[in-house]
């Protein structure tokens, strides 16, 4: 029988431990395979209080996760209370004796702290994405996944990705079939279209970018998102040339002029279809872009999502139904 450990520690957050639970903690006789042997194992000897205050006792310890196939760890708030070593030391030999590691939300910071993922291709929630490529260099850090999986270790984005991510693993280890059965049990759909980037709150124009003459142009720019503009006209009304233009935008924003513009259209492009019944026709030609075919293209390609389907989940409208 597969053995799965999910670790508790202080400052755990109590969904993300509900999602492990729900999905591999029951057994599930109706679906006629042996199900996983499910331990809940406390970091510390002694109640965990979860993020919500909550205090959590379980007859499992660190020492159980030896037994575990596979090792399971839920989000926490990443700095809130310190990481034990023994924790890193277990995690470390779980991965040297070939257990699967799977990290929920921003527990993937504990596996950056022992040192496991350097050259890795993780993701983590999507407002903490940053904070992880920058305590972390050595990890490759992509905030619009739902999730990553390099065989061994599994990462998840923020709260119902660990849904996501663990019908993935339900579904590597016994098929789709049952991991559609699991699914509609939780009521969820088996597999989510599109990626983290959809749900990424982004403004506009951030607030370093504008009250200095470079943030004036760019505010120019995002008024002028309709026109049909070349990085000459953006870089004359900065009074700079291309060359110069491009450069400031490199070091400033850390992409080109062309890019920036895609990113601010596609941005507007969002708003549109959240608040308005315009057609996506419509939307593109609001939003400068030359074509509704181009517009799908780049839409598709920034947030991995059709428009057509972001608006349906995303549409005022829609969100009254709910």
């Amino acid at each position: 029988m597969h053995t799965i450990a999910v670790l508790i520690y202080d400052a755990v957050n109590p969904f993300e431990l509900a999602v492990a639970t729900e999905v591999f903690g029951f057994e599930r006789p109706e679906l006629g395979v042996p199900w996983y042997r499910f331990l809940i194992c406390a970091v510390e000897p002694r109640p965990i209080r979860t993020s919500a205050g909550i205090f959590l006792t379980t007859s499992y310890s660190l020492e159980h996760v030896e037994e575990a196939d596979t090792i399971i760890l839920p989000g926490s708030r990443p700095g809130n209370v310190p990481v034990p070593e023994t924790l890193l030391d277990t995690l470390r030999r779980s991965y040297q004796r070939g257990a699967r590691i799977i990290t929920l939300c921003t527990a993937t910071f504990l596996l950056a702290a022992a040192g496991l993922l350097d050259g890795r291709c993780v993701t983590t929630h999507w407002a903490w994405a940053a904070e992880l490529a920058e305590r972390y260099p050595r990890v490759h850090v992509d905030p619009q996944r739902l999730y990553t999986d390099d065989g061994q270790i599994l990462t998840s984005a923020g709260t119902a990705a660990a849904i996501d991510l663990s019908l993935h693993v339900v579904r590597q280890d016994y098929g789709a079939e049952i991991a559609t059965a699991i699914a509609r049990r939780m009521v969820v759909p088996p597999h989510r279209d599109g990626g983290q980037a959809q749900y990424i709150e982004t403004p506009l124009l951030s607030a370093r970018e504008k009250g200095e003459p470079f943030g004036v142009t760019l505010e120019w720019i995002t008024a002028h998102l309709h026109e049909n503009l070349t990085v000459e006209q953006m870089a004359a009304r900065a009074v700079m040339s291309p060359r110069t233009f491009a450069r400031r935008f490199q070091a400033t924003l850390g992409t080109t002029p062309y890019q920036w513009l895609l990113q601010q259209r596609v941005l507007l492009a969002q708003r549109q279809l959240e608040t308005t019944n315009e057609s996506i026709e419509r939307v593109a030609t609001c939003c400068g872009f030359s074509s509704a075919a181009t517009f799908r293209l780049h839409f598709q390609r920034l947030l991995h999502i059709s428009p057509q389907m972001y608006r349906h989940t995303f549409h005022h409208a829609n969100r009254r139904e709910w």
